[in-house]
């Protein structure tokens, strides 16, 4: 199963790849439109809104066809769709080819994790936390690759147009070394019956993670440079850590995820987010502050892998449809957090407002037995 555990790794690097180099050259995008803060914010909002309509019509078509069936094209595309937004001439053509991008990136991502709980399955033991981390690396990949050809002053056409190709290049790659999934049959009875239970809360506790990772990347520089007085410099490094400890920690929650199994794994990661993001706010000082991020970002680095991995295993016939929908209701997280953060921060300031994702990951470490799953009804 080497090639096929290779071909997911290709998958997640590839669609992070993706984003991280649309994300290096938003700056370029934005100015030679002449965009400003606001309207910019507006084509953005197309890539969420397409992302979640990619993820909650998905499911259905795995479970029908097989992952490998849909994800091997959404990849394909992945490369396609990069592309347009560099020749966008106004808001409105941007924010449709943004549309058309979150579209097949949340489509990718619901398939690819499918494909993923295959692949785990057929292993035996976990493997998702890799998978995810590999998906952080290929973010990193293509925000430097953005970074350079921006630094050499390469219009983004001709970035996005290199890095589609690389893309496609992963997908026929991965296409090669794919499992073959077929999709599993129904349960006796079918239709509604066999639907698993528990996916919906697997999707709050997924929410609950998401909305932490949205806040530490919009919110814990503004926090460590105005509350806590820290450098411009020195502010930077609050996310940077958060990320660093984020990957490494995926990387680690493979055979932690053996040792301790998935439930004693997500109980101590999310009291170690909850504590990590307790020692910024209550730390008083920058270090701390950096501290504790990193702390936060160690301990939520593994739930949301295990909770994934929940929901495809739960039931092999509905493992589409679990996932689109606990990913799509992480996604809402990922895209609210900030938000959530930004209204509570008006109302009673930027520390009070950064305990609620300390409390969220408090309440997964409280919820964690979720992740069990539950015994078939007699």
């Amino acid at each position: 199963m080497r090639h096929e555990r290779t071909a997911v790794y290709l998958l997640f690097f590839l669609a992070g790849m993706a984003i991280g180099t649309w994300t290096a050259r938003i700056p370029a995008i934005k100015e030679g439109l002449g965009l400003d803060a606001g309207r910019l914010s507006l084509a953005l909002l197309a890539i969420a809104a397409g992302a979640v309509a990619g993820m909650t019509t998905v499911g259905r078509l795995v479970d029908r066809y097989g992952s490998s069936r849909v994800m091997i094209p959404a990849a394909l595309l992945q490369g396609v769709v990069l592309v347009p937004p560099a020749y966008a001439p106004n808001l409105a053509l941007l924010a449709a080819s943004l549309l058309a991008f979150g579209i097949v990136h949340g489509i990718l991502d619901v398939s690819m994790n499918a494909n993923a709980v295959e692949v785990e399955r057929a292993y035996g033991r976990p493997l998702m936390s890799s998978f995810h981390a590999v998906y952080s690396i290929g973010g990193f990949a293509g925000a430097t690759t953005g970074g350079v050809f921006a630094q050499a002053g390469v219009p983004p056409s001709v970035t996005f147009g290199w890095v589609g190709a690389v893309i496609a290049v992963l997908a026929v790659w991965a296409w090669r070394w794919a499992l073959r999934s077929v999709p599993a049959p129904l349960p006796v009875g079918g239709g509604r019956a066999g639907r698993p239970r528990g996916i919906l809360f697997l999707g709050v506790l997924a929410f609950c993670c998401l909305v932490g990772e949205g806040a530490a990347a919009d919110w814990s520089s503004v926090y460590l440079r105005e509350n806590l007085a820290s450098s411009a410099g020195f502010a930077a490094a609050g996310y940077a850590a958060f990320s660093i400890t984020m990957t490494a920690g995926r990387l680690a929650g493979d055979p932690l995820a053996v040792r301790f199994g998935a439930v004693a794994l997500v109980r101590c990661c999310g009291l170690l987010a909850a504590a990590g993001l307790g020692l910024a706010l209550l730390g008083g000082r920058p270090v701390t502050g950096v501290i504790g991020f990193a702390l936060f970002g160690a301990g939520l680095s593994c739930i949301v892998p295990q909770v994934f991995s929940a929901a495809g295993h739960r039931d092999p016939a509905f493992a589409g449809r679990a996932l689109a929908r606990v990913a799509s209701i992480g996604y809402l997280g990922f895209l609210s957090g900030p938000v959530i953060i930004g209204a509570v921060a008006q109302l009673a300031g930027l520390p009070r407002a950064l305990a609620v994702p300390a409390l969220m990951a408090a309440f997964v470490a409280l919820t964690a037995t979720a992740l069990r799953t539950p015994e078939p009804a007699a």
